[in-house]
């Protein structure tokens, strides 16, 4: 793989359009819980000083009332993607009355599902659609797993890229085509390595058992017992991405394509209107209350779980797929990234530089179509990584057959090598190669370097459960915050933008005349 990347990056050196390779447009969505000092999910609503969670474009929620979502615009530069969500953090520090957004992706202590407000949007169409689908998660797979927070790093190629990489490869292919095609190579690409990700930057090997109340049986029996409240997977990176986080079990069955535009919105709108028994037995519509928005195998695309979607900017009341199928592929959203719990917006500038060395490597490498045998082998190695990476002598499934985990590992960084110099190209300091760098460091001596190896002995050596530890980072995250306030100017900017959200969805209520029956209609029928 190395030759071919030093081939390709060659390419555009000669053809003088290298420098469009640190073009590319960073942006970031990233999910805490609000918890309270005492370490319960906070009750409160969502805080109205931070404006609508149903029209503010950086601040909403995800699930939970009390599960913030922050999200920046995107950039060229990373680092102004992470001053914009510091810049954020500043903002709701600074308005959820002593409350803290908690530090860790697993959730701290839950008092059963009636302990995770689901959120709500207001009595807009659009703001109910928004409440029914999350009862509808409820309803489907519990509300604790919808509980769990993480980090989308969404990545889109530069524009005048495209073009320029059409011609080097000779395809003589509409440029649309091309493009999709392209991302749907990185999206492949991506499932194929992915399992790096977890490795180097997982950071929720433990648990409160609190997550599992009700449950125990079998799960429990895969876990070790940290102390009397905590559970934990001696060499786990991510529980968040293992069996009992962020994964469907029922959607095992789904064939969604990874190889085609076409196919993969032909896949996902067939469930979307396929029924599906257990569902039906819930009901949709049950004395005059929503429970789902439907019975089908998903309600809507963001149910369908995945760690990378091929992602287009939806125009308002527009279907995702629709939207996909309309304008193509606009960028890449990378959804398998732990929250960074040492850093206090939840993600490093270090892990944003590696983060886009590694969607360049996705998209310059070769990615052959996958078939069903190679998903399943790519889905594995990441569960395997997520639950155990970290087991000496760990391996993981090539095209060639077993490989060891860290050789592999390794062996992709030195694959990223080129791609780090041609980002750090001019820069004095060379960030992108010294972030890599760090990645070997972390690789040969995963015990002292990794987060998730990190995380378990801090516990262990301050004889914290997962709760304790989990609440003092993210006390630590708060007065950091709020020891750095925002400049006038720009809080003053940000107090605006929540007040005119507020102001906006007023207005879409005011406008609103269709019975939601028939609202979710016209929304499903959309052509």
């Amino acid at each position: 793989m190395r030759k071919l990347i030093d081939s390709r990056l060659e390419q555009l050196a000669r053809a003088g359009q290298a420098h469009l390779l640190r073009k590319g447009l960073k942006g970031l969505e990233k999910e805490s819980l609000r918890i309270t000092a005492a370490g319960e999910i906070a009750q409160t609503p969502h805080p109205k000083a931070l404006g609508s969670a149903l029209t503010h474009s950086a601040i909403t929620t995800d699930y939970s009332e009390a599960l913030i979502e922050l999200i920046t615009p995107p950039f060229e530069d990373s680092a102004d993607t992470l001053a914009a969500m510091e810049d954020i953090h500043r903002f709701v520090h600074a308005n959820i009355d002593g409350e803290l957004l908690l530090a860790t992706s697993m959730p701290c202590r839950i008092d059963g599902d009636a302990s995770i407000p689901i959120a709500v949007y207001g009595r807009s169409n659009i703001g109910k659609m928004k409440h029914v689908y999350r009862r509808g998660l409820g309803y489907r797979y519990g509300r604790a797993m919808q509980a769990i927070a993480g980090v989308h790093f969404n990545y889109s190629v530069n524009e005048d890229l495209w073009p320029v990489l059409q011609e080097l490869s000779g395809d003589r292919r509409p440029l649309p085509q091309f493009i999709a095609d392209r991302y749907f190579g990185m999206l492949r690409n991506i499932q194929r390595f992915g399992w790096l990700i977890l490795y180097l930057f997982g950071a929720s090997p433990a648990m409160s058992k609190s997550f599992l109340a009700g449950r125990e049986t079998p799960l429990a029996a895969s876990f070790a017992e940290l102390d009397a409240a905590t559970w934990h997977r001696p060499y786990a990176t991510s529980l968040r991405m293992s069996d009992i986080g962020y994964r469907n079990d029922n959607q095992a069955s789904l064939d969604v394509s990874s190889n085609d535009l076409d196919d993969y919105v032909s896949n996902l709108s067939r469930a979307i209107s396929t029924p599906y028994a257990p569902y039906q037995a819930i009901g949709v519509d049950a004395d005059g209350e929503y429970r789902q928005l439907n019975a089908n195998i998903l309600q809507i695309e963001n149910e369908y779980y995945s760690t990378v979607r091929p992602k287009q900017i939806t125009r308002s009341g527009e279907m995702p797929t629709l939207a996909l199928k309309k304008r193509g592929v606009s960028y890449l959203e990378l959804r398998s990234v732990d929250l960074n719990c040492y850093h206090p917006a939840g993600i490093s500038l270090e892990q944003l530089q590696f983060l886009e060395t590694f969607m360049l490597l996705s998209l310059l490498a070769d990615s052959p179509p996958m078939n069903v045998e190679e998903k399943k082998t790519a889905a594995n190695n990441m569960l395997a990584t997520a639950c155990c990476g970290r087991t000496p002598g760990m391996v993981l499934i090539r095209e060639e057959g077993p490989a060891d985990l860290r050789l592999w590992a390794k062996q992709l960084c030195e694959s990223m090598a080129p791609i780090a110099a041609a980002l750090d190209e001019g820069a004095a300091d060379q960030p992108f190669s010294a972030t890599l760098e760090r990645q070997y460091l972390a690789i040969a001596d995963p015990d002292q370097h990794l987060p998730s190896a990190r995380m378990l002995r801090e516990m262990r050596g301050n004889r914290e459960s997962f709760t304790e530890f989990a609440q003092r980072l993210s006390l630590q995250h708060a007065e950091t915050m709020r020891g750095s306030p925002l400049t006038p100017e720009t809080a003053a900017a940000m107090q605006r933008m929540a007040e005119n959200s507020i102001a906006e969805q007023e207005s879409i209520e005011a406008a609103d005349t269709l019975p939601f029956a028939e609202f979710l209609q016209h929304y499903f029928a959309q052509t």
